[in-house]
């Protein structure tokens, strides 16, 4: 996404725990960047990263909220506190970082678009990954309540990117997961449906 929203014209900020990974993009980014290695679950960190991004860019147009987590196959008897905790860390409480971070600036702005990454599991479920599909749940119903606290200028959605070959993909599906878009052909169509996002899309669940 982040290639696909630069080469398209925009200027693109991001983060990630991996920071090999953000210096391996940063070539690829030919409009004005800045990636910077911070932890979502950490709010302070997300303060940081938050203000170092108002400073180097400004306020954001749109935020994508695409941080995910998910647990080792298992059913939920035999999935540990901490796994469990940590998947509720990263897909919910990540979310309400950033949120609590960028969205006021956003409504001083008067304008913006906030996109939080749901899933198929997030309106149906599978078992063995219930901390997952409970995240991704949480995640609808945290997008609703949020468009209906956003001003007039402002919205809110779900987001659900659909099926694509990932390394997270590739943990519960195996090789099934070859059968899915890769991430670069599937980031062409999604990023079109996020530009045509507006405020009269808060509240909804759209599918990339």
């Amino acid at each position: 996404m982040a290639i696909e929203f630069s080469n398209r014209g925009w200027q693109v900020a991001g983060g990630a725990r991996n920071t090999s990974a953000l210096e391996k993009l940063k070539p690829e980014l030919i409009t004005d960047h800045f990636l910077h290695p911070f932890d979502i679950t950490q709010p302070e960190e997300v303060d940081k990263f938050a203000n170092l991004t108002k400073d180097r860019l400004g306020i954001p147009d749109l935020l994508v909220n695409n941080a995910g987590l998910i647990n080792k196959n298992a059913p939920l008897t035999q999935v540990q506190p901490d796994e469990f905790a940590s998947v509720l860390a990263v897909n919910l409480g990540g979310i309400h970082n950033m949120i609590r971070s960028f969205v006021p600036m956003m409504q001083k702005a008067g304008r913006g678009i906030i996109a939080n990454f749901s899933s198929y599991w997030g309106q149906s479920t599978a078992p063995e990954v219930g901390p997952y599909c409970a995240t991704k749940w949480g995640v609808e119903g945290l997008t609703r309540s949020l468009a209906q606290e956003l001003p007039s200028g402002l919205g809110a959605v779900a987001f659900n990117p659909g099926v694509i070959n990932t390394d997270m993909l590739r943990s519960t599906f195996g090789n099934e997961a070859e059968e899915y878009e890769n991430p670069n052909e599937w980031a062409v169509h999604a990023v079109s449906r996020l530009e045509a996002l507006s405020p009269s899309d808060s509240g909804n669940t759209v599918i990339g």
